[in-house]
């Protein structure tokens, strides 16, 4: 369907944009979208923001739904903030970002947004391409892609190997990423799509630097406090999607994906810097129908099933000695949490539009999912240490429920109407429902007196209006949205896990683009949005929420500008602006971060048609700025920017 006829705040960075951003991280391509705010931790790590805060936390991943090619890359209450570096971004066909509540057929964790990475056709890979590329600080990227065509048949393969150096102390990586394909376009009547995936991390990781503005210090910057920490992780996926057409408006699917990773990490942001290890296998498989009922109607139904198993275990290999004497009295050494769960999700969708003439949609939609966990703790339930030891009379930190089974049933509708004012333009007004069930560390990575997590599912609804339109030289894209999120999941000023919060989400966002000559091409993005807590409440840490107050990490502004130069076809230039604008670091509002504005330049020449060379200049006014900005434990805390960086590419491409 063409994005003018999505009623719905999509917005896409395509195979041009992601060749030319040639991105070190994921945020630097994503960032582009209006709306959209990831911030990049150390190495590979990342925050995320869609249509909302900068969310963090146990539960923060399951507010965003992670997809290749529609298909979630983890199983229900099994997220990882982190886990998009799971996917090639690099080398995607696109990045398509849904801002608010999904469409129904995507279920539990389409809340604020969907990030869903697109995979290129066989056919759209070259015969040979090869990529090298270097930066600063030992940074050395390989890249390669493979395809060949055999009738109806086609088999391809790409990948890319990372090298960074990192420029904190410590802070280096080593990363691949190996994508195998199989099209078959003439499959039992229709199209054939077989994935396999594979990538691996080992990562050095950099901690905060501390201070107010210690950003601003460059040596305090490439300095690293917790050179002991690390992630290392690897995943594979294999996927398949059969799709036809078989009459006009009629479509019909079956896909099915199984997953599998691990991740070891140092908790390094935690008094006694446990050590956590995770793993998930799982399997999703779905089919959906869709048919004209009429010259007017039409519907669409599907289903789905999903089965995980998943396990994590948590230890500390010495006595904590890093915090007060009653802090690290709370915190033993040992086992901590070694659990495993079984998670099961169902779920069905059905959708009926009506178009009563060429201008007029009218769709009405429905989601209907149930999840259950069966949890099995593997060590003595309570919080002692592993030994059955108590921690003085206040008790240990850890508290680990016993063996229990936990339900959960969500129901999310779905209301579009579309209008064509004229050619080329499409108002819409949507109202939606989004939720997602607790994650399992929220039920059962619990703390202090905490025996019982009785949690239910959060959920986001609320409604946008928007406009978008294309013409010869320009397209537009605005919308006006009004959320509010319910039963909201937060670590109350016991250390238990409650549904005790409700928050509101208010914005404006726009996305404009205008070629005035075939040389020069303009756009730009952004939003200004008002994210607040509607509840007053005592927290974890001390902290106290106030009613009307601005969420932390939430900033009210958020704009890109983009300038693009082709004289030619062989040179492409562009010179992009991105603002981020004061937010808050705490929910008192009482200290914040200014902000900051950062110039890129990125440019390429093709010589020769099979060849190619890149010119990534980023921070092009080396700025000093912080990815990340927190207050915590009573002082300002830093993921630094990195300094003024230029990165060169080497292609050569044959084309298929």
């Amino acid at each position: 369907m063409p994005l003018i006829d999505i009623p719905a705040s999509l917005g896409v960075v395509d195979a041009s944009a992601l060749a030319l951003t040639g991105a070190t991280h994921y945020a630097e391509s994503v960032n582009r979208v209006a709306g959209v705010y990831v911030q990049r931790g150390s190495g590979e790590e990342s925050l995320v923001a869609i249509r909302s805060p900068v969310l963090t936390g146990a539960g923060a991943c399951g507010a965003f739904l992670a997809a290749e090619d529609g298909l979630a890359i983890r199983p229900v209450g099994f997220c990882n903030a982190n886990d998009l570096f799971e996917v090639n971004t690099e080398q995607a066909r696109g990045i398509e970002l849904y801002r608010g509540p999904g469409p129904a057929i995507y279920g539990a964790s389409a809340v604020h947004g969907i990030l869903n990475v697109r995979t290129p056709a066989v056919a759209q890979l070259p015969r040979i391409g090869i990529g090298l590329e270097g930066g600063p600080y030992d940074y050395r990227r390989a890249r390669l892609a493979l395809g060949a065509q055999r009738g109806s048949r086609g088999f391809g393969a790409y990948g890319i190997a990372t090298h960074d150096g990192g420029f904190r102390a410590s802070s280096g990586y080593d990363e691949g990423k190996l994508n195998l394909l199989f099209d078959d376009t003439a499959m039992a009547g229709g199209l054939l799509r077989v994935r396999a995936a594979g990538t691996v991390l080992n990562q050095e990781t950099a901690g905060y630097v501390r201070g107010f503005e210690a950003y601003r210090d460059r040596s305090l910057v490439r300095s690293n406090d917790d050179p002991e920490a690390f992630r290392n992780a690897w995943s594979t996926r294999g996927s398949a999607i059969w799709s036809r057409e078989p009459c006009e408006e009629c479509n019909d699917e079956l896909h099915v994906i199984a997953r599998r990773s691990q991740m070891r990490f140092l908790q390094h942001f935690l008094l006694g810097k446990p050590l956590e290890e995770n793993a998930q296998t799982s399997l999703l498989a779905g089919a959906s129908l869709g048919r004209p009922l009429s010259a007017h109607w039409h519907w669409r139904a599907g289903l789905d099933a999903e089965y995980s198993q998943s396990a994590l275990r948590e230890s500390q290999a010495l006595p904590t000695t890093d915090g007060s004497p009653a802090a690290n009295a709370i915190r033993p050494a040992g086992l901590h949490y070694d659990y495993r769960v079984k998670g099961a999700t169902a779920g069905g969708y059905a959708t009926l539009a009506l178009r009563p003439d060429e201008r007029w949609t009218i769709e009405g939609a429905l989601r209907v999912e149930a999840t259950r966990y069966d949890y099995d703790n593997r060590m003595l339930a309570g919080n002692t240490d592993d030994h059955g030891v108590p921690c003085g009379a206040n008790g240990c930190l850890y508290s680990r429920p016993a063996d229990r089974r936990d339900e959960f049933d969500n129901v999310a509708p779905k209301l579009d109407v579309m209008y064509a004012p004229a050619a080329g333009q499409r108002l819409y007004l949507s109202w939606s429902r989004g939720f997602r069930p607790p994650e399992q560390t929220e039920l059962y990575r619990l703390q202090r007196q905490q025996d019982i997590a009785d949690l239910g599912a959060e959920e986001l609804q609320g409604g946008e209006l928007g406009w978008r339109g294309e013409a010869t030289h320009y397209t537009w894209s605005i919308a006006a949205f009004a959320l509010e999120k319910r039963h909201l999941i937060v670590r109350d000023s016991s250390g238990f896990n409650v549904n005790g919060g409700r928050t509101t989400h208010r914005g404006f966002e726009y996305e404009l683009s205008w070629q005035p000559s075939p040389a020069w091409h303009l756009a730009a993005a952004g939003s200004v949005a008002w994210h607040r807590y509607a509840f007053s409440a005592a927290i974890e840490g001390g902290e106290t929420i106030r009613n009307g107050n601005d969420i932390d990490t939430a900033p009210r502004n958020l704009h890109a500008l983009r300038i693009g130069w082709s004289p030619r076809a062989a040179i492409t230039a562009e010179l992009e602006v991105l603002d981020v604008g004061r937010y808050w670091l705490d929910a008192s509002n009482t200290h914040a971060y200014a902000g900051h504005t950062l110039l890129n330049l990125r440019a390429s020449w093709a010589p020769a048609p099979q060849w190619r060379l890149s010119l990534r200049a980023l921070n092009l006014a080396d700025t000093a700025y912080a990815d990340r900005a927190d207050f915590a434990f009573g002082q300002y805390r830093y993921f630094p920017g990195r300094a003024r960086a230029a990165f060169v590419e080497v292609e050569y491409r044959v084309a298929p």
